[in-house]
């Protein structure tokens, strides 16, 4: 039994026809999709070509990924503006509660959900964060020419420059060198750079560094909403 007191179903497949027939007769897609995301009985996948790995190292869910996958399988159920805004953005329609998140995921895939949401989401949002007071501080010394602000961020946040954290970051989890970084690997080494940082920061840091990425992250929805409500307006 699931979180939601049914039978989760023995197939991806069957998933994604009970996805659609909850759609169809009348529940809300957020709602659906999460207990689809519930029922979803594989940990990765080849999908037309492209592997899904749904748990980064075994713990972060990738929610977003999979929202992704399924909604991609079922092309046309969603208004493509709301199905953008939930894959680029992790943004829900206003009418869906995000507090019933963990009834609807259940335990397991709420918990890998805090994971991501913490270990890539925030991690990513702060590394934006110290980028941008980078930029300011050069600016306002002067400096005017380009400067590598990931490297300036990796330096402040972890103690090296990526290539550094990134050589480390293979080392650690035997990782395969490449001339480029998939997508795939960009969020194992976020969510291994969060741990990393969290491994070695003491308490007060690790709190601060938190913040900051949560209050980015917020500064960026506000901005999104911003947008969204100046295009609506002009539409109108």
């Amino acid at each position: 039994m699931d979180a939601n007191g049914s039978k989760p179903a023995d197939t991806h497949q069957e998933v994604l026809d009970e996805f659609r027939k909850a759609v169809e007769g009348g529940q809300l897609w957020p709602e659906a999709l999460m207990d689809a995301m519930s029922a979803w009985p594989l940990a990765e996948e080849v999908y037309r070509r492209k592997r899904y790995n749904y748990f980064i190292a075994g713990q972060a869910f990738d929610w977003l990924l999979l929202a992704e996958r399924i909604l991609h399988a079922t092309n046309g159920l969603v208004p493509a503006e709301e199905q953008e805004a939930l894959v680029l953005y992790g943004t829900f329609p206003p009418d869906f509660d995000e507090g019933r998140l963990k009834e609807r995921l259940g335990v397991e895939k709420h918990s890998g959900y805090l994971n991501y949401f913490y270990g890539v989401t925030v991690e990513e949002a702060l590394q934006l964060a110290v980028e941008e007071h980078a930029n300011k501080r050069f600016i306002s010394n002067g400096i005017r020419y380009r400067i590598d602000l990931t490297d300036e961020a990796f330096k402040t946040i972890y103690g090296g420059p990526v290539e550094e954290m990134l050589e480390k970051f293979r080392e650690a989890t035997h990782t395969p060198r490449r001339q480029k970084i998939a997508l795939r690997e960009s969020k194992e080494f976020t969510y291994w750079l969060f741990k990393y940082r969290v491994k070695k920061a003491d308490p007060a840091r690790l709190a601060s560094d938190t913040k900051r990425g949560l209050d980015q992250l917020q500064k960026m929805r506000d901005a999104r909403s911003r947008r969204r409500k100046s295009t609506w307006s002009f539409k109108t």
